[in-house]
């Protein structure tokens, strides 16, 4: 625990952000490629079954299969899970390198910037579809909104502080000031608050029902 406490408070300030940021990609994605793969194997199950009980199918709110049977679930022709166990290995990849001191070229963090930029939009209009369209929740889809905010912000904290978005000097300096004040945490928790105020409100009485 001692070496645990350690490696998170050094005394190297950027040192000691690297290993937040990585570790919380890291999180993040494992645990998105968890769901991914629970996802997966759930679609795959109502495709030999349509009418398969599925684990996290709850109660009416809390409902996988309802989400899952939606024209969205299959956005490209194929479950949207697929998707997540292609590229959440790549994140692991990129979070764990991070970890062990590598760095990237800032070409290759741009681009890892752009790709994880819509991979977050792709999740949040996903939620958005299931919350205000299909109107029932997928728990597991829900961790996966969870994590691919947490790991977005990671990264564009690190490509902002390490100056890897090729932005005009003027904007690069103001969002610097505004990383290092870690504001961007902020924004981050009150996202994340505003998305559980708004299902609890909406849903809070079938959830629990």
């Amino acid at each position: 625990m001692k070496k645990v406490i350690e490696f998170f408070t050094h005394k190297d300030k950027n040192l000691r952000d690297n290993r937040w940021i990585f570790t919380s990609m890291l999180v993040g994605a494992m645990l998105s490629l968890l769901a991914a793969f629970v996802l997966s194997f759930e679609a795959l199950q109502l495709a030999k079954n349509p009418d398969a009980q599925l684990t996290c199918s709850v109660n009416v709110v809390l409902n996988c299969a309802t989400v899952a049977k939606h024209p969205t679930a299959e956005m490209f022709g194929f479950p949207n899970s697929f998707i997540g166990m292609m590229a959440e290995p790549i994140v692991i990849t990129v979070a764990i390198a991070g970890l062990a001191g590598i760095r990237f070229p800032r070409s290759f963090m741009a681009a890892a910037q752009v790709g994880y930029t819509l991979g977050l939009g792709f999740a949040l209009y996903l939620f958005g579809i299931s919350f205000f369209v299909i109107q029932a929740l997928c728990p597991w889809c829900l961790l996966v909104t969870l994590t691919t905010l947490l790991v977005w912000f990671a990264i564009t904290r690190y490509n902002i502080r390490e100056n890897n978005l090729f932005l005009p000097k003027s904007i690069q300096a103001k969002l610097q000031s505004f990383i290092k004040r870690d504001y961007d945490k902020l924004v981050m928790l009150s996202l994340i608050a505003v998305i559980v105020a708004a299902i609890l409100v909406k849903y809070g009485d079938g959830i629990f029902s």
